[in-house]
């Protein structure tokens, strides 16, 4: 398992956490960084980054999931996809295609037995969508949206 993915995982154990003992999102976090020796940097920009952009992300998976509000999604899924969710948005490093994959091997690993097709479908419909426009006065620890993909490619 790379180093990302254990990330990823770490950042989902967090928020599954925070929600399950009726925290704030990541709200874990703080006892993480106290107990853990060495917190993954990647863990941290995602939590965080939820954190900053949970209010739009939830805004995003509500009127993109047809017929599944949030509070009915296992909270698996609902967190897993925020991560992914941030990722497509906000982290420029990671491919849309590495961020869909990793969030659905996540699903098929801990989620339920539709909870892959689930995640896939709706991550897919978001990546489709225009990134958003910078905002000064948010910080999302990746500085600033991804750009929209270019049209075409030169070979």
């Amino acid at each position: 398992m790379g180093a990302r993915t254990k990330a990823r995982k770490r950042a989902l154990d967090i928020l599954f956490e925070s929600e399950l003992r009726g925290l704030e999102t990541g709200a874990t976090l703080e006892e993480r960084r106290q107990t853990v020796a060495a917190l993954n940097i990647y863990t941290v920009t995602l939590v965080e980054g939820v954190m900053a952009h949970r209010d739009e992300i939830d805004e995003l998976l509500g009127s993109h999931s047809e017929g599944w509000p949030l509070d009915r999604m296992p909270a698996v899924d609902r967190n897993l996809l925020r991560i992914g969710v941030f990722e497509l948005r906000y982290v420029d490093e990671v491919p849309d295609a590495v961020a869909m994959s990793e969030a659905v091997s996540l699903a098929r690993e801990l989620s339920t037995d539709g909870s892959p097709a689930f995640v896939n479908g709706l991550l897919a419909k978001i990546a489709g969508l225009a990134a958003p426009e910078p905002r000064p006065d948010q910080s999302n620890g990746c500085d600033e949206p991804k750009s929209p993909a270019p049209d075409s490619f030169e070979v």
